[in-house]
C-alpha cells in the first residue's frame, strides 16, 4: 500500500497537468440525479454516539449547526445513522421508527430540520439486517425508498452488513433505482467499505462511496485511510466522490492531528461529515470545522481530488487544481518529529510566472514567492496553501520561512537553538530580526548576529541562540512552546513570522521505580507525582501496548496497591490508565500473572485479566465494551491481592470504595512487578495520565 501510494504523481490539472501516472480507479459516468455537485457537508451521529441516537439529539444538533455558523459555512446534512428503527417491520412490511427515540417519527424530525434550512439523512443497509441488527433493505428497496421519500429524507447512507453474498453493484443499483423512482432528490451514499472495486463503478450508481473500512479517532487509522483513499483520485468528479469516512475532528486526536485530518479531507475533495458532538464541541474544534478557506478547497466546483506530487520519507506534497486556476497545496508531515517540507510552483503544475501568491489557509495571510512553497511542519501536522501565478508579485510581503532546531532539554539544561531564515520571495525584506519567544523561566542569549538590514529574495541566513530551561519544573512532565520569531519591513507592509516548537521536559524517574514502554512514551516523577505521556493501540487479546512506571517484585500475597489518577487524556473512550501487576512488566504478550485495574474516559472503571496464563488480557469485569460507573477525575484505584486472587475497587473521594471486580490468575509468582500504566487506545497518538499517592504494601 505504501509503495503504491508513494509512486503516484498525478495527472489532471486543467491548464498544466502534473506528470501523468496510472491511478487505481477507473472513472465511471456520474449518476444522473443532479445532486452533490460538490462533496456533501454535514453531521452524522455514529462516531460520537453509536446507537444512542434520538430525535432530541438530532434536533439539538441541527440547532447547534445553525447557531455556530456551520450552516452558513456549508454544512447542510443532519444524518441519522443506525439504530433509529424497531427490530421488526410492521404488518405491511414497512420500517418502523423507534417510538421512544423518535416519538414523532422520522417525518417529525425532518420537518424540524427543514425548518432550519437544513436537510435530513437516514441510514439503512444493503443486506437483511443493519450492522446493529435492525431490519435491512435487501429485497425491500422500493418499499423503503418510498418510506424515506414520504418522510422527507434528503440523504441515504446505505451500509453493507448481512449482504448474503449478493454482488455489491447489484444491491446498490437496486436501491439507487428505487430512490430515482420516488421522484424525490435524495443524495445516495454507498457505504460498502471500499470492497469490490467500488471506485470503478460507484459513480454510476451513487453520489459517494466509502473507499475504506471504518475510521476511528486515532492518528494511525486516519493515516492508513489516507493511504487507501489517495490513489483513487481519478474516480472523483462533480456528483461522484470518494468517501474516506466521517471526520473524527474533536473526538480525541491532538489539535494538530485534527487540523491535518480536515486539511487532507478537503484536499481529497472528500465529504465533510462531522462525527463529533457539536453541542459540546470546543471553540477550537468549531474553528477547524468552520475554516471557510479550507472548506472552499473541498467545495471547489472543478471537482478535482488532490493527488500526490511527492512522498519521500513520510513528507508528502499533495496538489489539487482549482477552478480559478490556482492550486491548493497541502504539505503533510506523517512523522512524529517536525520537518521542513518544500515543493515548487512548477512541480504542482502552475505555469512559469514572475511570481506567485501564497495564501496560508490556516493563518489566513497572503505572501508572495518566486516559486518555492515551503513550511516548517510539526509532527503529524500540515501546512495548506492556495498558490496562484501573478504578474505583480511584490504587492505582498515576500514569503519568509523560519526553521528552528529543537534540541532535547532537561530541567536546568542549556542547548543551542539554530534558526534558519529564508526569503522565498521575489522582493527584499528589510531590518529582518530573528528572536526567541520563550515561556516563563526560560532564557535565551544570542550567539550570533540576529538582524539583517536588507534580506534579498532567495537569500538565507542562520542565527544561533543559547537557550536554558528552568531548573525547577511545575509538573513531572512539563509541556512548553519554544518559538523562533522574525520581524521585518517589506514592500507589502510589516511582516512577522514564527516557528513554534513543542518541547516536553520530564523530571527523571528515580529508583526504586523503573520505566517500560513497548511503543513510545515520556515518563516523569517528582514530589510523589508520576506522569506518563504514552501511546499504544490497546491492551486486550493479541494487542499489548502500554507504558508503565513500576516497582519490580513489590507485589505479593496480602499486598494492597493504591493510586490516585488525577487526569487522563481522552484519546479514546477506551484509553486506559491505572494499576498493572504482572510477573514481568517488561515482557508484553508473554508474561503471565497479568491484570490491570483501569479507568477509561468513556467507559468508567474496569478490571481486565489473563485467565489462561497466555500473557494476554482476555477477560473483563463488565460486559463486552463496557465498564463500571462513570469516569471522574480525580479517582482513587485500589487493588488487593490474596494468593492468586485480586480484587479491584474505585473511589471518587478516597473514602467510599466500590468494587469493580475479582479475578484469579494462573501462573502468578510469589512476587510480581506492580506499577501505574497508560495506553492511549489510539495507535500513533500519545495521551498523558497523571498520578499521585502511589503506594504499595
Amino acid at each position: 500500500m505504501r509503495k503504491t501510494w508513494a509512486a503516484l504523481v498525478a495527472a489532471a490539472l486543467t491548464a498544466a497537468p502534473l506528470a501523468a501516472v496510472p491511478l487505481t480507479a477507473t472513472p465511471a459516468a456520474a449518476v444522473d440525479n443532479g445532486l452533490a455537485l460538490t462533496p456533501p457537508m454535514g453531521w452524522n451521529d455514529w462516531n460520537a454516539f453509536g446507537c444512542d441516537v434520538s430525535a432530541k439529539l438530532v434536533e439539538q444538533t441541527a440547532d447547534r449547526i445553525v447557531s455556530s455558523g456551520l450552516r452558513t459555512a456549508g454544512y447542510q446534512n443532519v444524518n441519522i445513522d443506525d439504530c433509529w428503527l424497531t427490530k421488526t417491520r410492521d404488518a405491511s412490511g414497512n420500517l418502523v421508527p423507534d417510538p421512544v427515540k423518535f416519538p414523532d417519527g422520522i417525518k417529525g424530525v425532518a420537518d424540524y430540520v427543514h425548518a432550519r434550512g437544513l436537510k435530513l439523512g437516514i441510514y439503512e443497509s444493503a443486506g437483511t439486517m443493519t450492522c446493529a441488527g435492525y431490519p435491512g433493505s435487501l429485497g425491500h428497496e422500493q418499499q423503503d425508498a418510498d418510506s424515506f421519500a414520504a418522510w422527507g429524507v434528503d440523504y441515504l447512507k446505505y451500509d453493507n452488513c448481512y449482504n448474503q453474498g449478493v454482488p455489491a453493484k447489484q444491491r446498490y443499483q437496486a436501491m439507487g433505482d428505487a430512490l430515482a423512482r420516488t421522484g424525490r432528490p435524495i443524495v445516495y451514499s454507498l457505504c460498502d467499505w471500499g470492497e469490490e472495486s467500488v471506485a470503478d463503478w460507484g459513480g454510476s450508481v451513487g453520489n459517494l462511496w466509502r473507499t475504506t473500512g471504518d475510521i476511528d479517532a486515532s492518528y494511525g487509522r486516519m493515516l492508513d485511510i489516507v493511504h487507501q483513499n489517495m490513489p483513487l483520485a481519478a474516480a472523483a468528479k462533480p456528483g461522484a466522490w470518494n468517501d474516506p469516512d466521517m471526520l473524527e475532528v474533536g473526538n480525541g486526536m491532538t489539535p494538530t492531528e485534527d487540523r491535518t485530518e480536515f486539511s487532507l479531507w478537503a484536499e481529497m475533495a472528500a465529504p465533510l461529515i462531522a462525527g463529533t458532538d457539536l453541542r459540546s464541541a470546543s471553540a477550537d474544534t468549531l474553528a477547524i470545522y468552520g475554516n471557510r478557506e479550507v472548506i472552499a478547497v473541498d467545495q471547489d466546483r472543478l471537482g478535482k481530488q488532490g493527488v500526490p506530487v511527492s512522498t519521500t520519507g513520510g513528507l508528502d506534497v499533495l496538489a489539487k487544481p482549482l477552478a480559478d486556476g490556482s492550486v491548493a497545496v497541502t504539505l503533510f508531515n506523517e512523522n512524529a518529529a517536525p520537518a521542513v517540507i518544500s515543493t515548487t510552483a512548477a512541480a504542482i503544475g502552475l505555469p512559469h510566472a514572475k511570481g506567485y501568491t501564497l495564501r496560508d489557509l490556516w493563518a489566513h495571510r497572503t505572501t508572495e514567492t518566486a516559486g518555492t512553497v515551503s513550511a516548517a511542519v510539526p509532527g503529524h501536522g500540515t501546512a495548506m496553501y492556495r498558490v496562484k501565478a501573478t504578474a505583480t508579485p511584490e504587492r505582498y510581503a515576500p514569503d519568509l520561512t523560519l526553521r528552528t532546531s529543537t534540541p532535547n532539554w532537561s530541567a536546568g539544561s542549556t542547548a543551542t537553538v539554530t534558526a534558519t531564515l529564508t526569503n522565498n520571495g521575489v522582493g527584499a525584506a528589510y531590518d529582518a530580526t530573528v528572536g526567541m519567544d520563550l515561556p516563563k523561566g526560560w532564557t535565551a542569549t544570542p550567539l550570533s548576529g540576529t538582524t539583517y538590514r536588507r534580506f534579498a529574495g532567495g537569500e538565507q541566513a542562520t542565527a544561533r541562540f543559547s537557550v536554558t530551561a528552568p531548573a525547577v519544573l511545575p509538573a513531572p512532565i512539563t509541556h512548553a512552546t519554544v518559538t523562533g520569531t522574525v520581524t521585518a519591513r517589506t514592500p507589502g507592509g510589516p511582516e512577522k513570522v514564527s516557528s513554534p516548537n513543542q518541547v516536553e521536559l520530564a523530571a527523571p524517574v528515580q529508583a526504586p521505580l523503573r520505566t517500560f514502554t513497548d511503543n513510545t512514551a515520556v515518563f516523569g516523577a517528582q514530589n510523589g507525582s508520576i506522569a506518563i505521556d504514552g501511546a499504544g493501540a490497546d491492551l486486550y487479546y493479541d494487542v499489548d501496548q502500554y507504558s508503565a512506571v513500576y516497582q519490580p517484585g513489590a507485589e505479593h500475597d496480602g499486598s494492597t496497591t493504591v493510586v490516585r489518577l488525577t487526569a487522563q487524556a481522552r484519546t479514546s473512550d477506551w484509553a486506559k490508565a491505572g494499576i498493572m501487576v504482572r510477573d514481568d512488566i517488561t515482557k508484553p504478550n508473554s508474561s503471565p500473572g497479568y491484570l490491570i485495574l483501569a479507568e477509561a474516559p468513556g467507559k468508567g472503571y474496569v478490571l481486565q485479566w489473563d485467565s489462561t496464563g497466555s500473557g494476554r488480557l482476555d477477560s473483563n469485569s463488565a460486559p463486552a465494551d463496557q465498564g463500571s460507573g462513570t469516569a471522574a477525575y480525580p479517582s482513587w484505584l485500589k487493588l488487593v491481592r490474596s494468593g492468586s486472587t485480586y480484587t479491584g475497587y474505585y473511589s471518587t473521594d478516597g473514602t467510599a470504595w466500590t468494587q469493580v471486580g475479582t479475578a484469579t490468575l494462573p501462573g502468578v509468582t510469589a512476587t510480581q512487578d506492580v506499577g501505574v500504566f497508560t495506553s492511549s487506545h489510539s495507535e500513533g497518538t500519545s495521551g498523558e495520565a497523571d498520578f499521585t499517592g502511589f503506594s504499595q504494601n
